[in-house]
């Protein structure tokens, strides 16, 4: 983390000031305010289309990713990084990074439903290939930023995979469900 400060001041990232701030909208892009806003929108449009299953499929992506950082973040009490100080008052602990976790379940859960509008397997590919960027990028600006340390965010990274992937083989189950009671 020391390698991503300026030598002789450790408060100050290294690189130009407009990366900071980039770095500070890519972090945005993993709070609980941003997920939970693009996940309504989201769910309006799939409720539009008539894709029940794929807002309570998206619906319990995203409150199972909090609960699941919640419930971690309580049990383990990691203390968030003291290299540096942080410009807002954080208040909960630092493993596994919520806004990597939320950001790898949301992003891709938002890539999952979309694809399925794609018969074509590109577009199908590149809408995962942004959300996992997406996801990478928020991690990435956790570290730089200096609100956590690296492991924190790797934990948030495969804490989400592994959540995407146990949601995965629930889907089917959960369409099947959605199907039998419209019929």
């Amino acid at each position: 983390m020391l390698a991503l400060r300026t030598p002789g001041a450790i408060d100050d990232p290294i690189g130009p000031n407009w990366f900071e701030d980039v770095m500070r909208d890519m972090t945005a892009l993993g709070g609980i305010a941003v997920v939970v806003g693009a996940g309504l929108v989201f769910a309006g449009y799939l409720a539009l289309r008539r894709r029940l299953a794929d807002v309570a499929i998206l619906a319990a992506s995203l409150a199972g990713a909090q609960a699941i950082s919640a419930i971690a973040k309580f049990l383990i009490s990691r203390p968030r990084p003291d290299l540096v100080s942080h410009e807002a008052e954080i208040y909960s602990a630092s493993f596994p990074s919520g806004h990597t976790l939320m950001a790898t379940v949301a992003y891709v859960t938002f890539a999952m439903l979309i694809a399925a509008d794609f018969s074509d397997r590109r577009v199908r590919d590149y809408l995962l290939v942004v959300a996992w960027v997406v996801a990478l990028a928020v991690g990435a600006s956790r570290i730089y930023l200096g609100v956590h340390w690296p492991s924190d965010v790797l934990a948030g990274w495969a804490v989400g995979a592994l959540w995407m992937i146990a949601l995965r083989s629930w889907v089917p189950r959960l369409r099947g469900t959605f199907a039998h009671a419209r019929a």
